[in-house]
């Protein structure tokens, strides 16, 4: 039956136009009509009143631009206030125009809509940002790493872009941009953009970027960022008492750029540099263009979590080279890079590490299914008006996806495999496609030059089906097994918990032991296990997102403050928000979890705020 519906789902997709894929119905613009083809900013950065202000300044192509007549723009805004809007006549003359800001969506913002004479090619917009812009975060000295400076960081994706410049608010939609920034001395500005590891702090800065990306990869961070290189093409950017740390942990980035050049064509940005915020940051990485952003939550020293580096790295060719045109498709982006990151990760550290962290992430992604209605969990999302797009950010579109592509390799070997993903980079490069895209490529460059070793059905199954299809070949691990016996001896008190050979373990053993530990475990055993490992107080955040929830679960109270410390110190949604679920199960846990977000919410970003708050005021009602 679940193939079934599947079928009757992929025949119905593949009758609609590919078009009606691309329409992103997360974004009030219409580029068919007219898009941005360049952006140029002038802003200036305003810690004291915690705004950006300036303008925004956008070259335009018209579908029509000879079409008589007035015509529209509209823009995506989230709590902008716009003070004028200029456009400028083919002499070169700037005018004012008229404009109206529609009341306020609480998901899509609101709609800028500008008045002009005709298609004109370029408007300039006079603006500023509001001190809760959903898009920014302002750090005081205080809640920094050093303590000297204030600090800034974006967040652009999914559609908060909108929240701190004027535009058209959309993946499908992508544009060169040039940005001037003008900041107190002293601070270090950046961007998603050509960074001088040579720039000085003077307070007035320019950058380029010349390749065209979506709105989503526009990025900003101002504060006492200072450099260290890796390799001759990438670097760290981190306040003074991280950097040594970080360019030790990350040494390796450079030989993942070789690597991933080496299966899927050259690098196309430029520099690749780190940029290592505060763990406020709510992602892990943001896969910026020529700088992600990097949460410390990964630097412990072992360099067992760099795969998230390979990641943000990846997204180099998938995201940011071939974008999806839209949030339903955003397995494009999410899957792709997942698989592309493990590829490093085995060319880099060992078959063994790579399948280990397959083990994990699928592991995680049925725990996902399990709560996810079955329109959730295709890699072809629906249309879905009303919902905001962050929701699309699931296992589904990284680990599902990922094994898609783990599936089609093994149908038709690496070798083949590889050579059809490199030349779905090169033929869509600084483009934005759909599953209907990647779909009509695929049965041309695979499944008809060696037919038979996929079927219809089972492409289906993957894309429009819900769940994991019967065709996926779950991943395996002998370390991970051999983690498996060592817990079951525990539990079976066979063996005490000082006895476990836990020698040698690394990150993803210890998630792996956690992930299986029984849901009604008592707190006596955790006291042992804690009395030998000392999981309460663990600066690895992977281990604490796994530790804490169930020591609230089993009722050990004495590990809750070392988890209030670690929920107000740490602001990465992956990281938190499990404790967050865990406590709002019970009236005493629900009030101890409110007393913390109190505490903790004046450091955390705009985005894990809102996710916390609304996991509390879920369990209220």
């Amino acid at each position: 039956m679940r193939l079934l519906i599947a079928l009757v789902l992929f025949a119905a997709a593949c009758t609609a136009h590919a078009a009606d894929r691309a329409r992103d119905e997360h974004s009030y613009a219409d580029p068919v009509a007219v898009r941005i083809t360049a952006t140029a900013l002038d802003l200036r950065v305003d810690f004291g009143s915690r705004t950006l202000r300036g303008d925004a300044t956008h070259t335009l192509a018209w579908a029509t631009p000879a079409a008589p007549g007035p015509a529209e723009l509209v823009l995506d805004t989230r709590d902008l206030a716009i003070e004028r809007v200029q456009a400028r006549e083919a002499e070169g003359r700037w005018q004012r125009v008229p404009f109206s800001l529609a009341p306020a969506d609480p998901i899509l913002g609101s709609k800028l809509t500008i008045t002009l004479p005709k298609r004109l090619p370029e408007i300039r917009i006079r603006y500023r940002t509001s001190p809760e812009a959903s898009g920014l975060q302002w750090m005081t000295p205080a809640m920094t790493a050093g303590g000297r400076q204030p600090l800034l960081f974006s967040q652009s994706q999914s559609i908060h872009a909108r929240s701190w410049v004027p535009l058209q608010d959309t993946p499908g939609v992508r544009f060169t941009y040039t940005a001037r920034l003008r900041t107190a001395p002293g601070v270090m500005a950046l961007m998603s953009a050509d960074n001088d590891p040579a720039a000085k702090a003077d307070g007035d800065y320019r950058f380029t970027m010349p390749q065209p990306i979506p709105s989503y990869l526009l990025a900003i961070a101002v504060g006492d960022f200072r450099f260290k290189a890796i390799s001759e093409r990438a670097g760290v950017w981190a306040e003074a008492p991280v950097l040594d740390r970080a360019a030790a942990e990350f040494a390796d980035t450079g030989k993942m750029i070789e690597v991933a050049e080496s299966l899927y064509g050259p690098y196309r940005w430029g520099r690749y540099d780190l940029l290592i915020l505060p763990a406020s940051f709510p992602f892990g990485g943001m896969e910026n263009p020529r700088l992600s952003f990097i949460t410390p939550t990964v630097i412990t020293g072992d360099q067992s979590l760099v795969s998230l580096i390979a990641h943000e790295l990846a997204h180099s060719w998938s995201g940011n080279l071939v974008t999806n045109a839209s949030w339903k498709d955003m397995w494009l982006n999410e899957g792709f890079t997942t698989y592309v990151e493990n590829r490093i990760v085995e060319a880099l550290y060992g078959r063994e590490q790579a399948e280990m962290e397959n083990v994990i992430a699928q592991a995680g992604l049925r725990g996902v299914l399990r709560d996810l209605p079955p329109e959730r969990q295709v890699l072809a999302l629906p249309p879905s008006p009303g919902r905001d797009p962050d929701e699309a950010l699931s296992d589904v579109a990284y680990i599902k996806g990922q094994w898609f592509l783990q599936f089609l390799e093994q149908r038709y070997g690496r070798e083949a495999f590889d050579a059809f993903l490199r030349k779905w980079f090169d033929a869509h490069a600084f483009q934005s496609v759909t599953s209907d895209d990647f779909l009509v490529f695929l049965r041309r460059e695979l499944l008809a030059r060696q037919p038979g070793k996929a079927s219809e059905a089972e492409i289906a199954a993957w894309i429009a089906g819900p769940g994991i299809p019967e065709t996926a070949i779950p991943a395996t691990s002998t370390r991970l097994a051999a983690v498996d016996a060592a817990r079951e001896a525990w539990l079976k008190r066979r063996s005490t918990a000082t006895d476990l050979d836990a020698r040698g373990w690394i990150t993803q053993q210890w998630v792996h032991f956690l992930e299986g530990l029984p849901a009604d475990i008592d707190a006596e055993r955790l006291v042992e296990l804690d009395a030998a490992f000392r999981f309460t107080g663990t600066p690895n955040g992977e281990i604490a997102q796994r530790w804490y929830p169930i020591t609230v679960r089993a009722g050990y109270f004495e590990a809750r403050p070392a988890l209030a410390q670690f929920l107000r110190k740490v602001g990465r949604r992956k990281l938190i928000l499990p404790s967050y679920v865990a406590l709002a199960e019970t009236p005493d846990g629900l009030a101890f979890a409110r007393q913390v977000l109190q505490q903790a919410s004046a450091g955390y970003h705009p985005i894990t705020r809102a996710s916390v708050q609304a996991v509390l005021d879920a369990a209220a009602r």
